[in-house]
């Protein structure tokens, strides 16, 4: 009987720990990253100050996925005018060689500044996984309010250090005060 009710529980996806305050919430991360966790992630409704830098978040890659984007929005800015003003219709005005940059940096700007912000725009999509309609996360009770007055500190299952008594514990020691399970 017992091994049927355990093939018939659904997978945890988190340990999720709710706080009052903004305070409590910086503390608890701080104490979660020193105990040794790595999948945490915090959910506050308005930018927590100090926050970012207790759970250790590190620089997004979409500075370089940017930067890229622009690279190449330039090069086809200044190709698309090579190739239009010199083989596809050359016009010789006042004497002016086909290839002129000055002429270029117009386009060339405007096209680097759309290719990046499509690229920004692209990979914040891609790397945040987004469009994404559902997620575990929005099954923790109260989550609603994440949104108005409450934090909310989620240890994933995937974490190595993650053990479901000593971690529902160890967020009920840090402040929280509600734990719950998450199903996945």
């Amino acid at each position: 009987m017992a091994e049927q009710k355990s093939a018939m529980a659904k997978p945890i996806y988190a340990i999720v720990g709710e706080f009052d305050d903004t305070e409590t919430l910086v503390e608890a991360a701080r104490r979660v990253r020193s105990e040794g966790y790595r999948k945490v992630e915090a959910y506050t409704p308005f930018p927590v100050h100090g926050l970012t830098d207790a759970l250790d978040v590190t620089d997004s890659k979409v500075f370089y996925i940017t930067f890229i984007a622009g690279l190449i929005g330039f090069a086809s800015g200044c190709f698309l005018e090579a190739w239009t003003s010199s083989i596809d219709y050359p016009m010789n005005v006042g004497g002016r060689p086909y290839i002129s940059w000055p002429s270029f940096v117009p386009v060339a700007y405007e096209s680097t500044i759309l290719a990046a912000a499509f690229g920004a725009l692209l990979g914040m999509l891609g790397l945040n996984g987004l469009p994404r309609p559902y997620h575990s996360i929005f099954n923790t009770p109260n989550f609603d309010r994440a949104s108005q007055d409450r934090f909310f500190l989620a240890i994933e299952t995937a974490d190595r250090r993650y053990d479901p008594d000593r971690t529902v514990d160890f967020l009920k020691s840090v402040g929280a005060t509600a734990v719950s399970e998450v199903e996945a």
